[in-house]
């Protein structure tokens, strides 16, 4: 199954009771990426990467992770791959080293203290007992339990959940330069300005399906809209007239735009030929979040019909 490929998924179904946690979806993540896994809350992400974990099992489907199946839980596979749980567990009492060689005792082959401080840039913490560091430090410490045993694949939940920007952009930092490792990482998170930094290939999860993947670029790309704004005057009535999607609101004009060069060009050109200004111009591309947004909007609409 997916040759080339990390996790190969196919036909997943999960349900408890009478609703559908997973209804069906197809996954295929390739090594060495980072992999980001988007939906709101219940649409299905946790049970999907406890499946592919070997915490839950599944009621119907292939799954393929590493050349394994999740669910028979063998010890070869649990080697392969680190966990970093949203809200981990570990003795605050010890210091930083003691609590990653105690979970590098657990490896028959793990990365080196040294390594793992460093990555994790916790060589000055080192003898800081758990309970004193700050919630940036203490999930840098969660990311080296994660790798303690060298992993092919982490599962990544959540992972700068209340960080500040700062320390946000350090974790970024941390998690892209894994990539370099060749190690693949699966990401759930719902910043979605998170995804589009750190994600190689995304998919967007809604009521248990897959509504969207691709390339954060690929998505914004057949998704999104680019915005076009600037100020709104008396006498640019003729420049918008016949312009498509063009609203006046709090003093600004906007234009969401199919096709953004065509637009901007035949505003420009209206405006030059009246020898008017377009105060305040300005062209935005479209984000991830706004095309999640209009993604997840949509799948329920479609859902209540």
């Amino acid at each position: 199954m997916g040759a080339g490929a990390a996790i190969t998924v196919r036909g997943l179904r999960k349900r408890y009771g009478e609703r559908t946690a997973v209804d069906g979806i197809d996954l295929t993540v390739p090594r060495g990426q980072v992999f980001a896994l988007l939906g709101p809350n219940g649409a299905g992400k946790t049970t999907t990467v406890e499946i592919l974990e070997g915490y839950r099992s599944r009621d119907a489907g292939t799954v393929d992770v590493l050349g394994h199946d999740p669910a028979r839980g063998e010890a070869a596979f649990k080697t392969r791959i680190g966990i970093v749980l949203q809200t981990p567990s570990v003795e605050p009492y010890l210091t930083v080293e003691e609590t990653i060689d105690q979970y590098r005792g657990y490896y028959p082959n793990p990365l080196p203290l040294e390594d793992l401080l460093r990555r994790a840039d916790l060589v000055e913490q080192r003898k800081v007992p758990v309970r004193r560091l700050s919630g940036g430090q203490q999930r840098r410490l969660d990311v080296a339990i994660g790798l303690a045993g060298d992993p092919e694949l982490l599962f990544l939940d959540e992972p700068t959940t209340g960080f500040d920007p700062a320390a946000r952009r350090h974790a970024w930092d941390m998690i892209l330069g894994l990539k370099d490792t060749q190690k693949t990482v699966l990401l759930t998170t719902h910043y979605l300005e998170e995804a589009e930094v750190l994600a190689d290939y995304v998919a967007i999860m809604s009521r248990g399906r897959i509504i969207a993947e691709g390339s954060p670029n690929d998505l914004i790309a057949r998704h999104g809209q680019t915005t076009i704004a600037f100020d709104a005057t008396p006498d640019l009535g003729e420049v918008l007239n016949g312009i498509p999607g063009a609203r006046v609101s709090n003093g600004r004009v906007t234009i969401a735009a199919d096709d953004p060069t065509r637009v901007l060009f035949e505003l420009t050109r209206r405006a030059l030929e009246r020898e008017l200004e377009l105060p305040g111009l300005t062209v935005s591309r479209a984000s991830l979040e706004q095309v999640y947004l209009e993604l997840i909007g949509q799948d329920a609409t479609e859902g209540a019909e």
